[in-house]
Formats: C-alpha cells, structure tokens, sequence
C-alpha cells in the first residue's frame, strides 16, 4: 500500500486554502487566486511547520498526534506570521481561525479514519 503521507499534505494544504478562500468571500475581498494564496500563506506555512515539528508523515491519518499537532501549528504559526507582516488579528478572526481550522484539520482526518473503520466492519467474515 502506497503511503498516505502525500494526499495527507495536499489535503491539509488544501483545507487552508479553502479557509481563506471562505473568509474572503464572506469579508468580500473576491477570490482572485493570488489574493486568496496571500492571505492562506501564513497558514500554509503554519502547516508545513506543523508537519515538521510533528513529523506528520509517520502517521498522517491521525487525529492525534498529527492532526491536532497541524491544527495547533497552523493557527500560532499563522497567526503569528500574519501578524509580522501587517495582518489583522482581531480576536475574532482569532478565536475563527482556530474553530474552522481545527474543523478542517482534524475533522477530515476523523471522517477518513471512520470510513476506514467502517469499510473493515463490512469486510469482516
């Protein structure tokens, strides 16, 4: 079986960029690809930092440690690199970014592990 460290990453990479997109869109700032990258790279880099520091591909699928490690990452890496370079940190985009990432983060790694689950059940004699 290949490993699924890579479609772990591009999903976790993914995932940021779908937060920023949402939070764009909701703040009407458009989503012209290059205003969308801007605003997900702090976080994107969040990320690969989490994936270091947790060496998230030994276990890419798990909630935990991986995935809260990435989620934990994410958010005080991006929003502290947001911040150095003149971003806003309301305490609201605060407390936002860490619900809807950790939803994103963690929730899809917890709906791959019940499919697995679910998957085994059904092929148990």
């Amino acid at each position: 079986m290949k490993s699924p460290a890579v479609p772990a990453l591009i999903a976790d990479l993914a995932a940021v960029v779908v937060f920023a997109a949402l939070g764009r869109e909701t703040h009407e700032h458009g989503l012209d690809p290059a205003g969308v990258l801007l605003t997900a790279a702090p976080f994107l880099a969040g990320t690969m930092i989490g994936w270091l520091l947790s060496r998230a591909w030994r276990r890419p699928l798990a909630a935990w440690p991986s995935g809260v490690a990435i989620w934990l990452c994410t958010v005080v890496f991006g929003l502290l690199l947001r911040g150095a370079t003149g971003g806003g940190l309301a305490l609201a985009f605060q407390i936002v970014s860490l619900i809807t990432l950790g939803v994103f983060l963690v929730g899809w790694r917890l709906a791959t592990l019940l499919v697995i689950r679910l998957r085994r059940v059904r092929t148990l004699p």
